[in-house]
């Protein structure tokens, strides 16, 4: 036995002079420092994969849906100008006055101080073959309370010369606000400027002048001229 041998060993303990007993950790403990480890690093895996999972379906989501909310919708021109309308000059008529279409009620006209229909002289022409439609019409404004001058047949420059509902013939000093009142009374009609110096307006009557609105309509049509309706909100 050699000294190195402690006293009480031997066998496959005893120690000679070129070996001696090894020591080693038990494995299972071992075992159970790479399961724990292999737990926290799935762990990790998984909740770094569910982070990558909400972003997707969300983060990039909800980026878009912020840049979306941070256009502005697109706006329609500040206004647009209606096609000229194809008719007949008047004696003595402007050539760089403007004729363009009625728009009845939406024509432009402040909704302030828009003048009473018995402040618009109007003077009523008939331009088609049926006689005494001029004074038919007449009565008819007349009767609606407006101040109705003259009522007779077209000037020869428009005496079926009209295609359309009729003209509204008046000064380029004109309040614009005057056609639009007296344009609630019939739809389709043209306005057209010449060199008179008066307020007064003509009603010149054209080949597919049938009859007035009906007075409910026209009412209606110059209340809301009065009290336009708030413009609806935008869309994107």
């Amino acid at each position: 036995m050699s000294m190195l041998t402690p006293p009480g060993m031997g066998g496959k303990y005893r120690v000679t002079g070129a070996a001696y007993p090894r020591m080693s950790r038990p494995r299972r403990r071992r075992k159970i420092v790479f399961a724990v480890f292999g737990s926290v690093l799935a762990l990790a895996l998984l909740g770094y994969g569910a982070l990558q999972l909400i972003d997707v379906f969300q983060g990039d989501g909800g980026k878009r849906n912020q840049a979306a909310a941070g256009k502005d919708c697109p706006t329609a021109p500040a206004s647009v100008k209606p096609a000229k309308a194809v008719t007949h000059a008047a004696p003595n008529a402007d050539p760089e006055a403007e004729v363009e279409p009625n728009a009845g009620p939406a024509a432009s006209a402040s909704p302030a101080g828009l003048p009473q229909p018995g402040q618009i002289t109007v003077n009523v022409y008939n331009a088609t073959p049926r006689a005494g439609l001029a004074k038919a019409v007449g009565d008819e404004l007349r009767a609606r309370g407006f101040h109705v001058d003259k009522v007779g047949n077209a000037p020869a420059d428009f005496d079926k010369k009209v295609t359309g509902p009729g003209i509204l013939l008046g000064s380029p000093k004109t309040d614009k606000a005057a056609y639009s009142v007296l344009g609630t009374q019939l739809d389709g009609v043209t306005l057209q400027t010449d060199t008179r110096e008066g307020g007064d307006i003509d009603l010149i009557l054209g080949d597919t002048f049938k009859e007035l609105k009906p007075k409910a309509d026209a009412d209606k049509a110059l209340a809301v001229l009065a009290n336009p309706l708030p413009a609806p909100a935008k869309k994107c």
